[in-house]
């Protein structure tokens, strides 16, 4: 993968090639500036690579066009950001019901999906609250039920835990794996976050471009 930088191109991946067996838990890490986060856009269909093919769920999405890559992420990819991506002014139920409803989910039917996943989370008793009035881990706990409503098969998350203290980020991650092992989901996590080891089925390293030993 390269960046254009005036007429040279400055190469931000390089030779990577990696997979990832369905159901696991799978983080990268690596310092700022090794390509983690251009790493995880190309998986996601948001960037597309200057070379070589990426393959989801046996589907080769660089051959899909911009429409149908936006399609398979909205079908098959939940994602979690590091600092929430709420909507301010919806409410914790409202926040799932809207992705609900983008993936073909509506009325009552995604009210009751809503209130479901808010209760896989240990939040049903604050379906009514918005952002404002939640923890940055309660938030953090409503982006996971977001990301899984529809049942992905794939998750995605941007350095879930950074915005968080060591006990909330323990109890999301916890939360996340538990999830995702019940939901038979592979779950890819970007992290700098050293406490989150332990919950991995594999760490990959990335540095400079290149793909270290995973352990």
């Amino acid at each position: 993968m390269f960046f254009h930088a005036g007429k040279q191109e400055v190469p931000i991946l390089k030779g990577i090639d990696w997979e990832a067996n369905q159901g696991s838990i799978q983080l990268l890490m690596g310092p700022s500036g090794s390509g983690k986060t251009t790493f995880l856009s190309i998986l996601a269909g948001l960037l597309t690579p200057t070379q070589g093919q990426v393959y989801l769920l046996g589907k080769e999405i660089t051959r899909l066009s911009r429409k149908k890559r936006t399609a398979f992420r909205r079908q098959y990819i939940g994602f979690i950001f590091q600092n929430f991506n709420l909507f301010p002014a919806l409410t914790a139920a409202e926040n799932i019901e809207i992705i609900l409803n983008i993936k073909g989910i509506q009325g009552e039917k995604a009210r009751y999906e809503a209130q479901r996943l808010l209760e896989e989370v240990g939040l049903e008793l604050y379906a009514n609250h918005k952002p404002r009035d939640l923890s940055g881990g309660q938030k953090q706990r409503v982006a996971i039920a977001r990301a899984l409503a529809g049942n992905p098969p794939l998750i995605m998350a941007d350095e879930p835990t950074a915005a968080l203290d060591s006990t909330s980020g323990h109890r999301v991650t916890e939360l996340l794996r538990r999830l995702a092992k019940e939901n038979n989901c592979t779950v890819l996590i970007v992290t700098h976050d050293p406490r989150i080891r332990d919950m991995a089925d594999d760490i990959t390293y990335l540095e400079d471009g290149l793909l270290k030993d995973k352990n």
